[in-house]
């Protein structure tokens, strides 16, 4: 069930192009009728934001069926004017929705740092000095097959 859930976006996008004529016509990307309808896109995707709580916004579980419906939806939009996808003006206006919606949302980061010279140091010689004796020690054990240790 899950993985037909996940299959419909490609199948739906795969159906709007072919409806839509199959191919991206050949005059090229028409980068006006892009930035006309990447913002349908936005809206659809605004409206359905705001059916969630705004303590919910920032948590991708909530809202990741509505960001794969405009994901998919700019990249329709952009395909049916003969734009390639993603494209520096799609990129830039999906970077705009970002800002809108994201832009108080936070990634509290883990601050790395080395542990102190006392616990690195142990950390570091003893793993080097077993090997350096687990060599010796088959060095020495190879010269001397025939007694046992």
């Amino acid at each position: 069930m899950e993985m037909r859930e996940r299959r419909r976006p490609q199948f739906r996008l795969l159906l709007l192009l072919l409806l839509c004529g199959g191919c991206p016509p050949a005059g090229g990307c028409n980068e006006t009728r892009m930035l006309e309808k990447l913002p349908l896109c936005g809206k659809a995707f605004a409206d359905m934001m705001r059916t969630l709580d705004a303590w919910k916004r920032c948590n991708l579980s909530e809202f990741i069926v509505y960001y794969e419906s405009f994901t998919n939806c700019t990249e329709v939009e952009t395909n049916v004017v003969g734009c390639y996808w993603p494209n520096p003006l799609a990129q830039g206006f999906i970077s705009g929705v970002h800002r809108q919606f994201f832009a108080n949302c936070t990634v509290d980061r883990t601050h790395w740092e080395d542990p102190p010279d006392e616990v690195l140091i142990p950390l570091i010689a003893v793993p080097v000095l077993l090997t350096v004796a687990m060599a010796g020690l088959v060095v020495w054990r190879s010269k001397r097959p025939d007694q046992l240790l």
